[in-house]
């Protein structure tokens, strides 16, 4: 039998404003942008005043919690209520206001960055395609194995894939000899070692296209055609036993390996690849004293359209007001409503931005001042989190994915959250300090000999630092340090 019953339960929701904000938070300087922009084709009823032609003086409403405003879509009688001033804006300076006006950035600061024009990695193929006299035919295979390359240069398709491509997409019957022909010529392009179906591949295209009367490069070859897995793990010693080679000849052949490019596809968009982190922060030092700055696209110009409260005064003066009017009023109140919330969480993302960064800031003052690594303290979240009296997980949204720059780099926040570390006297220490050691160490090593996880863990007790090889092993992990055998060097 169906048993029907009533209770009340208390649940904690976020609001749409809350959920909004934190959306705003997460996102760092260099997708605030986009967001805005987004918004703004959304909704008619805001505005960006840094996208006018003649900036008017900006009035801001009063600060209110953008919480407390119910949005009501029901149509009914509080439209009667609705109030003009509620969106007219007023001057309003927070306690961060002149932490953020223009951030000092002049117009020369807000200028694009110039990009030179080149031509792209398959342009440069296919210039070189068309100096070469060939059928119509072959001109369509070549062209179909270039639009094949990956951005490295090789070519990861099977050659009966790309037959199965032409007969489908360019209606050619070609052969396995003819697309295999027409690979080889490519492989001839510049630069050299393009067209390859794995590494030894690339490896032996570039090597063949030097002085092949050179020794050095007659044992280059035998080494990349033969004991290509011995050469990446450097097992040296049974090189120099099967080529009958001493340790000087064997650096001469392993150093003319190295100087071929593994990926040929990735000289020519080196350049167009490189992604440019636009800094959230900027810490500067005044003479000893740390001065903090949010970035001015942090900052927009954000007001609620003129053209929209102008309705309004409108509808206010309006003696009659019938079921289509209200429901336009309707529409208008919504879209101000969202405009006004959006603006709430702007203002509050910049806050609680300065507000954040300013509490890491002087968490490790000392850091900030002089770069050094030693003087990290150890810090987590929940220290910054009860700083501020925020909880964690703003902390995390805002440490996940913005950058500031200083006098010695520009960082991600996240890196100066680290754990703690006892040492035998009983100090604790950040373990960014025990990482700048063992990079030392690494990089003082004889390369002849390196330094095993063992003997790193040997030195770091010795300097007082007790820790755990396997701790060794997982910091030289994270610093994409490899083992000592692959560090050694002839």
């Amino acid at each position: 039998m169906l048993r029907q019953n009533l209770q009340q339960k208390l649940l904690q929701k976020l609001s749409p404003q809350q959920i909004q904000f934190i959306k705003l938070l997460q996102i760092p300087t260099v997708s605030l942008d986009t967001r805005i922009k987004e918004e703004l084709e959304d909704n008619p009823a805001l505005e960006d005043l840094s996208l006018a032609d003649i900036k008017e003086p900006v009035e801001e409403y009063p600060d209110h919690d953008p919480d407390e405003e119910a949005f009501n879509s029901e149509g009914n009688d509080e439209l009667d209520e609705f109030n003009i001033e509620d969106y007219l804006q007023e001057d309003n300076v927070n306690e961060y206001g002149s932490r953020y006006d223009h951030n000092g950035d002049d117009d020369e600061d807000r200028k694009e960055i110039p990009i030179a024009v080149q031509n792209s990695f398959f342009e440069n193929l296919q210039q070189q395609l068309d100096l070469v006299p060939l059928s119509d035919k072959d001109f369509i295979i070549a062209q179909q194995i270039i639009g094949s390359l990956d951005d490295d240069g090789y070519l990861r398709r099977p050659i009966a894939s790309l037959i199965d491509d032409l007969a489908f997409s360019q209606n050619v019957m070609a052969e396995e000899e003819e697309v295999e022909e027409m690979l080889k010529l490519i492989q001839t392009f510049d630069p050299p070692g393009i067209g390859a179906r794995d590494l030894q591949e690339c490896l032996i295209i570039q090597l063949r296209k030097r002085d092949q009367d050179n020794p050095l490069v007659q044992k280059a070859i035998i080494i990349v055609e033969d004991y290509l897995d011995e050469f990446t793990r450097k097992h040296y010693e049974k090189l120099e036993k099967a080529l009958n080679m001493d340790s000087e000849e064997l650096r001469e052949v392993v150093n003319e390996i190295l100087k071929l490019n593994p990926k040929p596809g990735d000289a020519s968009g080196t350049t167009t690849k490189q992604l440019q982190i636009i800094p959230d922060f900027h810490i500067t030092n005044n003479d000893g004293v740390l001065v903090l700055t949010l970035n001015a696209k942090n900052a927009p110009e954000l007001r609620v359209s003129r053209s929209y409260q102008e309705m309004f005064e409108h509808y206010e003066k309006t003696p009659q007001k019938d079921k289509k009017l209200k429901e336009a009023v309707q529409f208008v109140k919504q879209k101000l409503d969202s405009a006004k919330w959006f603006i709430d969480a702007i203002k509050q993302r910049q806050q609680t931005l300065l507000k954040t960064m300013n509490a890491i800031m002087n968490y490790q003052y000392d850091y900030f001042l002089t770069g050094d690594d030693r003087n990290l303290k150890p810090m987590i979240l929940k220290d910054i989190a009860d700083r501020i009296g925020m909880d964690i997980s703003t902390v995390s949204r805002v440490a996940n994915s913005k950058y500031v720059q200083t006098e010695f780099g520009t960082f991600l926040l996240k890196s100066f959250f680290s754990e703690a570390i006892q040492m035998d006297s009983g100090e604790e220490v950040s373990n960014k300090e025990v990482k700048k050691i063992l990079e030392e160490c690494i990089n003082n090593e004889d390369k002849r000999n390196p330094l095993a996880d063992e003997k790193l863990t040997e030195i770091l007790k010795e300097k007082g630092y007790n820790i755990a090889r396997r701790t060794v092993a997982k910091y030289r992990e994270a610093m994409n340090i490899p083992v000592a055998r692959l560090r050694k060097e002839l």
